[in-house]
């Protein structure tokens, strides 16, 4: 029976301080309205500025990674065999790096259907790239030819979603072939092109379609042909020169290409190490919204802070009532403590139905620029950190309350 009398006295006095800290909250209406709006505008801009950064950095990364893969393997890069010199002799010598050659990966199928095992891989697709001519009458022009399996190469790029003339196709002689690339050589869907990939190895296709990724430098040399015609014309029988893959999670790509270079012995980059501009910029910005975070919080803080000391000190004969009544200092304690947090709490409420708003105004005004998206995680972090920036604040005025000397408290008037 005395466990059960002690969790009833608990609860009893829980409830007692419950009601004490919203009736000192209730007695100061204007003081508890100024600081609750406050800390709503803080929880506002947090929502609303972490909401704006994260949705730029996602349109920012789909645009620039929409039309490439996250991590590219491909064969051991060549380099230069230096003879042995005699013992103790040393010889200062200077050479150009050795030319790179179109190389294939070897086993490149056990390679492929062992990464498929993994469940961050979306998708792992063979493919072969080489330089060649493309020649339509008297118009030459340098071009890249992919050869690749449309089944896995739509999980890289869905091609089909970027044409704008003509139609998906590249089995037999069939091309596709960029905007940029159709405009310099006066070539439409369904006209032929001569694709010259040296050495005699030549063959006129037919250009099925053409696309338009939006990037002037892939729409201007990119002819994509499947994986045969490709390896065909760079000589490359039943080889492929780049495994490219797409992960769930972007900003680990990097962690899994050294992981694969550990597991293959190829030659593995992430797109944050051929990206590093844009890789900085991606920091700055988050780095940029841990900073309003920290500061926002601290203006919370700040601010429930003075509005509680102010209230310790209008209630200090109160506070020595209670004391004198039999309240102990951890129940005073609590009572600052609750109303800290209570503050932080219904601003933060507030202050996420405020950012919510803000972000549907943003939405409704402009779609063209990116849509915002506001997460669940986002609302519960901000609620969470203005409450316990509130219970924070509480607790130096909340403990100047606990420590006064309950016959000194009550002579206040």
């Amino acid at each position: 029976m005395s466990f059960f009398n002690a969790i009833s006295r608990l609860r009893n006095s829980l409830w007692i301080e419950w009601r004490i800290a919203i009736r000192f909250l209730a007695e100061s209406p204007l003081q508890t309205l100024l600081i609750s709006v406050a800390i709503s505008v803080g929880a506002a801009v947090i929502v609303f500025i972490t909401a704006l950064i994260m949705g730029l950095q996602i349109n920012l990364i789909n645009k620039t990674l929409g039309t490439q893969a996250h991590i590219r393997i491909e064969a051991t890069q060549q380099h230069n065999n230096f003879s042995e010199f005699p013992e103790g002799k040393y010889v200062w010598t200077f050479e150009n790096p050795r030319a790179q050659r179109l190389q294939t990966i070897n086993n490149w199928q056990e390679v492929r259907d062992t990464l498929d095992q993994y469940s961050a891989f979306n998708t792992v697709s063979p493919l072969i790239s080489g330089p060649a001519f493309a020649t339509k009458g008297s118009a030459r022009s340098s071009v890249a030819l992919m050869g690749i399996d449309p089944k896995r190469y739509t999980g890289i790029i869905n091609l089909e979603e970027y044409l704008t003339e003509g139609q998906f196709s590249i089995e037999a002689s069939d091309i596709l072939i960029g905007y940029q690339l159709a405009k310099d050589l006066g070539l439409r869907s369904g006209d032929k092109l001569r694709i010259d990939a040296g050495d005699n190895h030549q063959a006129v296709m037919n250009v099925a379609g053409i696309f338009e990724l939006g990037v002037r430098e892939l729409d201007s040399r990119y002819v994509y042909t499947s994986l045969k015609q490709a390896q065909t014309l760079l000589n490359l029988p039943g080889g492929i020169t780049i495994l490219e893959i797409k992960i769930s999670d972007v900003f680990s790509a990097e962690y899994w290409a050294q992981r694969i270079q550990k597991l293959t012995g190829l030659y593995v980059q992430s797109w944050m190490e051929s990206n590093g501009q844009l890789l900085n910029a991606l920091n700055s910005q988050s780095m940029t919204t841990q900073i309003i975070r920290v500061f926002v919080a601290m203006s919370v803080i700040f601010g429930i802070a003075s509005v509680l000391a102010v209230s310790v000190v209008q209630r200090t004969r109160e506070i020595g009532i209670l004391r004198a009544m039999g309240s102990s200092q951890q129940q005073i304690l609590r009572v600052f403590l609750l109303q800290g947090g209570l503050l932080g709490l219904t601003g933060s409420l507030l202050g996420v139905l405020m950012g919510y708003t803000l972000i549907q105004i943003f939405n409704a005004i402009d779609t063209k620029l990116f849509v915002i998206e506001l997460e669940t995680s986002m609302m519960l972090s901000a609620i969470f950190i203005a409450t316990l920036a509130g219970v924070l604040a509480a607790m130096v005025p909340a403990r100047r309350a606990a420590k006064y000397d309950p016959a000194v408290a009550i002579r206040y008037v």
